[in-house]
């Protein structure tokens, strides 16, 4: 009987495409939508590393530029009304409230310093948004996979139970395609969620150091500008 046993169940497919098309309609949409989550996740992780990698780039050109002792006037005609990367959006938003903080006469409007730091922090917060963008659904899908896949075990579980009763048998053969169609979806739903977790860690980090860097530089421009709004 044992021996039967065994050769039943080495009669069935176990591959994941079989135990797809084993399962349930509800365990099939469970792991539907943890596949496209997954490859969603994959997809804002493989383009934040991406913008990110580019971020630090373009930022470490300008600061070359920047710190090259070249008059600021000659970089903002340089970068034009166009800058590429977000260092330079930082800089051009200072730089243009600079100019605007002049009368005719050449002197400054009161309250320049207050005007071009709001100027540069609003930049940099457009900035977070960009960086930031995608993040949130990482964070959704780290916290919500592991659950979504173990609904779809609870329910294929729940089936292979009513299969069991319906056969009045516990036999291997019976009991094993549906616990197995069960367990892929919790499978799905962590292999979904690990990375998630993973990048999202990593790649809030990544952001918030680009983000100091921005600040800094605001911080270091203010600086520069303070010392020509002071009138002594």
């Amino acid at each position: 009987m044992e021996t039967e046993t065994l050769a039943l169940a080495q009669g069935i497919d176990f591959s994941m495409w079989s135990l797809f098309a084993r399962a349930t309609f509800t365990v099939k949409l469970v792991m539907l939508i943890l596949m496209v989550a997954s490859f969603w996740a994959w997809a804002v992780i493989i383009q934040k590393l991406i913008d990110y990698r580019r971020a630090r780039r373009e930022a470490a050109m300008f600061d070359a530029a920047f710190w090259s002792g070249e008059p600021l006037d000659d970089l903002y005609k340089q970068i034009g009304e166009t800058p590429r990367g977000a260092s330079e959006r930082v800089f051009v938003s200072g730089m243009v409230e600079w100019e605007r903080s002049h009368r005719d006469d050449g002197r400054l409007i009161a309250g320049a310093q207050s005007r071009i730091d709001r100027s540069m922090d609003v930049a940099i917060q457009k900035e977070a948004e960009g960086l930031q963008r995608g993040l949130p659904l990482l964070a959704t899908v780290g916290s919500t996979a592991p659950f979504i896949g173990l609904f779809g075990t609870v329910w294929g579980i729940m089936h292979a139970f009513i299969g069991i009763a319906q056969s009045q048998s516990t036999n291997l053969a019976v009991v094993a395609p549906g616990i197995a169609e069960a367990l892929l979806a919790t499978g799905l739903g962590l292999l979904a969620a690990i990375p998630a977790v993973i990048f999202y860690n990593k790649l809030s980090s990544d952001s918030d150091r680009i983000l100091q860097g921005y600040e800094s530089f605001a911080d270091e421009f203010a600086t520069i500008l303070s010392r020509q709004l002071d009138p002594s």
